[in-house]
């Protein structure tokens, strides 16, 4: 009766992982190991159904030994294979020297295998992780290159689609995107459409998504991210990935603009990712949810979540400097993205600083360096040829022409950046773009023009649920800075390019108190000159009001 029980039980839990239901995997597995002694592949199964539902001790515990019983019955390519998936798991938690321990064990197994195998495949992964690690992507590709030919050889899932996913990041680490992309579309396919292990499916979700973000593929981002969703609903006791998925999620929300969305799920990802343990990708839960608030103003609970993702091992870059420009404070902005520049090698890494790069030369009055770093990052734009790199780079050059003073040149470039924004339905870039409008307009003496790009922003930040539209924007972040209402009305003017005459004219205030207003706000936000502070305030959302320089504004009236 008891054997008749047991198999019964083992039945149950092999269906059961047939259909991903871990927690009952293990319930069941666990009930059959506590009446006789499990065979290696189901303590396999056991691990595998434990690990997907987070409960890391019983994996690891169950994989060690089913390692030992394949070992003792002489499958050695089991018993590699069990020991890689170890090595990564230990990896996963930092326990770098028990991983090194399990990738040897699985080196040692393989040397019994055959010489063709695939386990020798898996086992290149470390390896080729290494290379990426000491800055040599180019050996990284020669090995998953080797790596997906193995995989290929062997017919085996698990071994092509790490490959790919391994060659498509490589490719796009050295500039060749094409290839690259399509090499991260294999991945998921093998991983999507074939017998691959749930392991490996979820490493290529993630990875693939890590590289989307990398290069602002925002509609590959969306549509993956969706199929990750489906995947990890398919599986409701699932764990790892769960997290990472809400990383994403909130990214994209972000993105679009639905700043509270947004910030619900990245609360989510990291109350989901704390653990215990800890897992991967609880350094980007907070990074993100630090860019939710800081695109919704609330810089000091921003600051305190980029501070936590720098607890863990991050650099939080480019959102700390962002959100110390905007707190006034840009020369230490300038410095920090200098030195993230410095260590950044290859378009992809550089591409991520490139435009916080633009705007802290701007807020800062470095025409020249604001214009050196909107050329690279449209030199890289144009090589990924992604429409939210290339948004980016138009509106970095429409900002530099700005500061310049090249009304005519500015619409152009925004034009550009408006369009591809719009393409991809990123309604907030698409509103601070149309502030930028509004100003070129505006030294080109269009008032008329000038005003619809204004009352379109308005509309959008309205429509996305900003306190006050634009002048929501611009009062929270303003208050932050200490500046007056009377020189955030004085800046406004100012950004328009009128002469302090101008300005006293419409305000109703004498030359010499318009001097002292721009003298307070300069010191206020750190800058030295009118076009610093112009640009600052554009690029910051300091500004939103339709200020007509033509306009003598007499009536307004008004005093110090």
């Amino acid at each position: 009766m008891t054997h008749e029980r047991t198999d019964a039980t083992l039945l149950r839990a092999r269906e059961g992982f047939e259909r991903r239901a871990w927690s009952e995997t293990v319930a069941a597995l666990s009930e059959a190991a506590a009446r006789t002694a499990l065979a290696p592949h189901d303590l396999e199964r056991l691990a595998v159904a434990a690990y997907m539902s987070g409960r890391d001790d019983v994996a690891t515990a169950a994989m060690a030994l089913a390692h030992d019983g394949y070992l003792a019955g002489e499958e050695m390519r089991r018993a590699s294979r069990s020991a890689f998936w170890l090595a990564l798991w230990r990896l996963e938690r930092g326990e770098r020297a028990h991983a090194s321990g399990w990738l040897a064990l699985a080196e040692r197994a393989v040397q019994s295998a055959p010489a063709e195998c695939a386990e020798r495949g898996l086992l290149v992964v470390p390896v080729a992780l290494r290379a990426v690690a000491d800055g040599d992507v180019v050996g990284a590709l020669a090995l998953f290159d080797e790596m997906a030919r193995i995989g290929s050889r062997c017919g085996d899932v698990d071994v092509v689609a790490l490959a790919r996913q391994g060659q498509g990041r490589a490719l796009l680490h050295l500039g060749e995107v094409t290839r690259g992309l399509t090499h991260l579309d294999e991945a998921m396919l093998a991983a999507t459409h074939e017998r691959a292990s749930p392991m490996a499916v979820g490493v290529v979700y993630c990875s693939v998504l890590d590289a989307c973000r990398e290069i602002g593929d925002v509609r590959r981002a969306r549509e993956w991210t969706h199929a990750l969703s489906d995947w990890c609903e398919g599986q409701p006791d699932l764990v790892p990935y769960r997290g990472q998925c809400m990383v994403h999620r909130a990214e994209l929300l972000r993105l679009s603009g639905a700043w509270p969305e947004a910030l619900q799920e990245s609360d989510r990802a990291c109350d989901w990712l704390v653990g215990p343990p800890s897992r991967p990708g609880l350094a980007s839960a907070h990074y993100v949810r630090g860019e939710v608030l800081r695109s919704m103003g609330r810089l000091d609970e921003a600051e305190a979540s980029y501070d936590r993702a720098r607890d863990r091992g991050v650099s939080a870059q480019p959102g700390i400097a962002l959100l110390h420009a905007a707190q006034g404070r840009t020369s230490a902005a300038a410095r920090e993205l200098d030195h993230e520049l410095r260590a950044a090698h290859g378009p992809v890494a550089r591409a991520r600083l490139l435009p916080a790069c633009v705007d802290t030369a701007l807020a800062a009055g470095d025409v020249a360096g604001g214009r050196a770093a909107a050329e690279e990052l449209a030199g890289i734009a144009r090589a990924f040829d992604t429409p939210y790199l290339q948004a980016l780079a138009c509106r970095a050059e429409g900002a530099v022409a700005l500061a310049a003073g090249d009304g005519a040149e500015a619409l152009t470039a925004l034009r550009g950046a408006l369009a591809a924004f719009g393409s991809l339905d990123i309604s907030f870039d698409v509103a601070l773009t149309r502030l930028l409008e509004a100003r070129a307009h505006r030294l080109l003496h269009d008032a008329e023009s000038a005003g619809e790009a204004q009352r379109a922003a308005q509309r959008t930040f309205e429509r996305l649920g900003v306190a006050g539209g634009a002048a929501g924007v611009v009062g929270d972040r303003a208050a932050v800075r200490g500046l007056t209402s009377r020189e955030i009305e004085v800046l406004g003017l100012v950004a328009t390019g009128a002469s302090n005459k101008a300005v006293g004219a419409r305000l109703g205030i004498r030359d010499r108190t318009v001097e002292r207003h721009l003298t307070n706000l300069f010191a206020k936000l750190g800058v030295a000159s009118r076009t610093a502070a112009t640009a600052y305030a554009f690029r910051h959302g300091l500004i939103g009001g339709e200020a007509d320089p033509e306009h003598d504004g007499t009536e307004m009236g008004g005093t110090t």
